[in-house]
């Protein structure tokens, strides 16, 4: 039996679980032939119910109000959720695949032959949103600019490179790898949707089940499936359905980087006099106020748009309830306001670097992601900055 295909007989129930890569040809076949091989009681298959309803209808983004977004805080995970789907779409592009059609294929082939199927997968959202609840500025940026670069980068996959994805060896590499630059990330994206697909899957009632599943998601699987039929771990996962407030210490935290500019510019104060600690102000919020500007402009962002960065970069860090982005987005939200059209050719704009420009919807975000960056990086660099002046 092939490595990506394994059989486990657990309890009396038989399991096949097939994994795949998500833009491969290969696969796509083999799902369909291994269902109509197996013949099982039901077909399980690692989609929810939006990603779904997304890959079997025209994806709509009319009703998108993107000022609503960013008053909202979600500007960074909108990003991230277009900058994923972009990299799937054009990697999916380059050997004419789309992205999860394996799944699709599974679910027509269950169809076919009068089998029952079930969505296993948690909501993508819940799982962006958990992601995103454990980053802070950092770990955004670090996860923004790791899919940013499959929009940036030209670099083609074969059929033959997408397959090699699914070998072992390589999956395991890419997660070790993926655990040690974000770890947290790493936590909910694939070891709680291992537990997640894994109940889901054992809490059907059939005794034969074909499960169709990222490659990845293999070992996870099936240990979680053992300690399932071993008594060793309960089904409920509804505790992976709860996005969790922001802890008491995060919400600290983002009070404590204007406390230490304030305490650093105070100290100037009283140590100097009021000029060093004028000085010390000016230093501080050119720093800020610069690269956050310097965010926009890289961006191309309406001159307007350049100029409200810098100026409410500072005002932005002494109050973390609000942030440089989501001004900087608003305005050009407001200078340029995105067009029906826009929205009409979002899902075909985010496919490349160039879309992302053109379309006015995700010009805002890059202006919000990379004029947040830049004030964050001037409030890094103005803290050892205005140390050094005292």
């Amino acid at each position: 039996m092939m490595q990506n295909i394994r059989r486990l007989e657990l309890g009396g129930r038989t399991f096949v679980l097939v994994g795949t890569a998500h833009v491969s040809r290969d696969s796509i076949d083999e799902v369909s032939a291994v269902i109509e091989s197996e013949s099982p009681g039901r077909v399980c298959v690692e989609l929810d119910e939006g990603r779904y309803r997304s890959m079997t209808k025209a994806a709509s983004w009319e009703s998108l109000d993107i000022g609503k977004v960013l008053r909202e805080g979600k500007g960074f995970l909108l990003l991230a959720n277009l900058a994923l789907a972009s990299f799937q779409r054009r990697l999916g592009g380059d050997i004419g695949i789309k992205p999860g059609a394996e799944m699709l294929a599974a679910v027509d082939a269950a169809e076919r032959l009068g089998i029952p199927w079930s969505l296993c997968d948690r909501e993508v959202q819940t799982t962006l949103r958990r992601a995103w609840g454990r980053s802070g500025l950092w770990g955004k940026s670090k996860l923004l600019a790791s899919l940013l670069s499959g929009v940036l980068t030209n670099e083609k996959l074969s059929a033959e490179e997408v397959e090699k994805l699914k070998e072992r060896d390589e999956l395991d590499g890419m997660m070790r790898e993926l655990a040690e630059y974000m770890p947290s990330v790493k936590e909910v994206l694939i070891d709680e949707r291992d537990r997640y697909l894994a109940a889901r899957i054992f809490a059907q009632p059939e005794a034969s089940l074909v499960a169709v599943v990222g490659a990845g998601h293999l070992d996870g699987l099936e240990s979680w499936l053992r300690r399932f039929s071993a008594g060793e771990a309960s089904v409920d996962v509804s505790d992976l359905e709860i996005v969790p407030p922001p802890s008491t210490l995060s919400r600290a935290l983002g009070w404590i980087l204007p406390l230490v500019l304030l305490g650093l510019i105070a100290a100037g104060f009283f140590r100097s006099g009021a000029e060093v600690s004028l000085r010390m102000l000016i230093q501080w919020v050119l720093w800020n106020g610069s690269l956050a500007a310097l965010g926009s402009a890289l961006c191309m962002a309406h001159p307007l748009t350049i100029l409200a960065s810098f100026l409410s970069a500072p005002a932005a860090t002494l109050n973390p309830l609000v942030g440089v982005g989501m001004f900087a987005g608003l305005v050009e939200a407001f200078l340029r306001k995105p067009s029906v059209r826009d929205f009409e050719t979002l899902n075909e704009d985010i496919s490349t670097l160039k879309g992302f420009y053109r379309n006015r919807v995700t010009h805002i975000l890059l202006i919000f992601f990379l004029s947040s960056l830049g004030g964050a990086l001037g409030n890094f660099i103005s803290i050892p900055v205005l140390a050094g002046g005292l």
